[in-house]
Order: structure tokens, then sequence, then C-alpha cells
């Protein structure tokens, strides 16, 4: 299992690996670096993903600069922090209290 804590610690150092995709999505979704982090920092992983290609990763909830809720998903490879995507999430498809998926019928 991830612990927040040890992704807190590579932000803090700045051992984190941005890439093109992540890049890209949050772009589109006007989405800050500093908003991802912020996120990190004030954040909980709401689900675990062990068996994730290459890394293990897991999403988290935490809150952006401006104090909306922001997910995150990120990898943890060695000694860094593999950035996914990012993304308010849609109350359609989260539970209130935004960790929980809602059941599909």
């Amino acid at each position: 299992r991830m612990d927040i804590t040890d992704l807190q610690k590579l932000c803090a150092v700045d051992a984190i690996r941005w890439t093109d995709h992540v890049m890209k999505r949050l772009l589109l979704r006007g989405i800050s670096q500093a908003d991802v982090l912020q996120a990190i920092h004030s954040g909980e992983i709401i689900e675990d993903y062990p068996n994730n290609y290459p890394y293990p990763s897991c999403l988290l909830l935490g809150t952006d600069a401006s104090g909306n809720a922001l997910h995150v998903c990120c990898g943890r490879g060695p000694g860094e922090l593999w950035m996914i995507t990012a993304y308010h999430p849609d109350p359609d498809e989260w539970e209130a209290d935004l960790k929980t998926r809602r059941v599909t019928k």
C-alpha cells in the first residue's frame, strides 16, 4: 500500500516526473502543477493500484490552491513520483464524499 507521507516527501524534494500526457491533461483541464502539488500536500489516498505497470500507483483526493476538490493519479517509481493525471471529480461518477465511486446500473 502506498503512503501519502512518502508521496509528500518526494514532492518536497521535487522528485517528480511530469510526463507529456499529464501536462496535456492539466492544460486541457485548466489545472496547474501547483494545484497538483497542493492536492498531494493536503490529500489522502482513496484508491490503491499495487499491480499497475510499470509502477504501483494510487488515486488521491486533495484540494487545489482555490480549495476545490482534485483527484490526482500518480505512480511511485524508484526515488521518483510519476504524475499520471489529475482532474476535478465529476459528482455524477462519485458519491458526495468524492472518495467512493458511484455504482453504475
